[in-house]
């Protein structure tokens, strides 16, 4: 038996929204080992919606729809399956009840509009929404199809699925299996690198592996099929162990793993603490580095350091060298990171210099180009140079150097480490 997700709504075609319904959905069937094949987004509009369901019903069994559920004239989902199947629609008292208590609950008197809320199909049954005005419904108009609508309201939709649907379904025997997926992730590789590196393992057919990247990372999905959860684990396990051992320094993490998250762990064991200088990047480094939890036991803290004056004030750089080489040079970066490190009398200092653009750029320093630096315990202060390009924009650019900049910081450290 397959699922299709049908997301209703013209403002998630239009963009306004970002479609994470579809996500919720698509996770959660994974976990209850539902296949589906097929997501639509359909605007608001009845004869596109049957449209949609026409081909639907002829590949799916499963139909989960969300959005349209509310009391204003374009809310139209629920109304055109009913008139889809030829099925009439019928007012539900207790439903009206349900809404008047809510409402009541808020100090408020229901609207004459919420009443349309209380029409569902003839034979339908109600998918009570605990949270909201918005009922939906669980229906299986023609054999072997069964309909379910939430409201588009994440919140809302999330308690009905777990408290209702999840039950429905388990019980209805749709839950025949469990996949589990497991999503390694990987900084400083290209997606056709890392292909080229685990071709074999793209071929497995359970496990399975797939490569993607978003954001500048690439990750691996290893997805097992099995009886339990238990049971795909132990499936993923040695594939998961054999794509770490064949990667190496690549893979930074898996499933929640942030690359300051990691570089935090690892600062961690080594009881180590570090500090930041930013140019470029104007503190988004730091930002990355305090968005973990407890992460002021290792980091100290930073100095954006934007204008020259700063660099060479707080950070000690030479002005002889801001004058030679610029602000934006593998020396400038040096001594930013080793300025910063001695000023704030950190184990670690990590500092990013660049062109994030869009002006600024020159044909022997483009837009995109970016210097970090690293100075460690030992005494060593190195830069590294990367080209980003400006093809993705001012935002792009300062995005890869931070997450670059911790890169970098974390391969040192596990070199250290090893």
């Amino acid at each position: 038996m397959v699922a299709e997700i049908i997301c209703v709504g013209t403002e998630l075609l239009l963009g306004d929204i970002l479609n994470g319904n579809a996500q919720f959905l698509a996770k959660e069937l994974a976990s209850l080992g539902i296949p589906h094949y097929y997501q639509t987004v359909v605007g608001d509009n009845p004869e596109r919606i049957k449209q949609v369901l026409q081909i639907a019903v002829g590949r799916s069994q499963l139909l989960l729809f969300t959005g349209g559920l509310g009391p204003t004239p374009d809310d139209l989902t629920v109304e055109t399956i009913a008139d889809f199947f030829g099925v009439p629609l019928i007012e539900k008292p207790e439903i009206i009840a349900d809404i008047e208590q809510k409402f009541a609950l808020r100090g408020r008197t229901m609207s004459p509009s919420n009443r349309k809320q209380a029409l569902i199909p003839e034979t339908a049954d109600i998918l009570p929404n605990r949270s909201g005005s918005a009922p939906g419904i669980i229906w299986q108009p023609i054999p072997k199809v069964t309909v379910m609508t939430f409201p588009g309201v994440p919140a809302e939709m999330h308690l009905m699925w777990r408290e209702t649907a999840v039950p429905y379904l388990k019980n209805g025997g749709w839950c025949s299996a469990t996949i589990f997926s497991r999503t390694l992730k990987f900084w400083g590789i290209a997606e056709s690198a890392l292909a080229e590196k685990v071709e074999s393992f793209l071929h497995l057919t359970n496990p399975t592996v797939a490569p993607y990247a978003n954001h500048g990372q690439v990750k691996l999905r290893i997805s097992a099929r099995a009886d339990s959860e238990a049971a795909a684990k132990k499936l993923i396990e040695p594939i998961e162990q054999q794509l770490q051992q064949i990667t190496g320094l690549d893979c930074y993490g898996a499933d929640t793993d942030t690359l300051p998250s990691t570089v935090g762990n690892l600062l961690l064991l080594a009881g180590e603490t570090l500090s930041v200088a930013e140019s470029c990047t104007g503190g988004g480094l730091g930002a990355m580095l305090t968005s973990v939890p407890g992460s002021s036991s290792y980091f100290w803290g930073g100095i954006i350091s934007y204008d020259n004056r700063v660099k060479e004030s707080l950070l000690g750089v030479n002005p002889q060298d801001l004058a030679e080489f610029g602000a934006v040079s593998e020396q400038v970066a040096k001594q930013m990171a080793a300025g910063v490190r001695a000023r704030l009398n950190t184990d670690w200092g990590l500092s990013i210099t660049g062109i994030a653009g869009p002006g600024g750029g020159t044909d022997a320093k483009p837009v995109g180009l970016v210097y970090v630096g690293l100075a460690g315990p030992d005494g060593v202060t190195e830069s590294f140079e990367y080209r980003f390009g400006d093809a993705r924009g001012r935002d792009w650019i300062r995005h890869l150097s931070s997450c670059t900049a911790l890169d970098r910081l974390r391969r040192q450290l596990l070199l250290v480490k090893a």
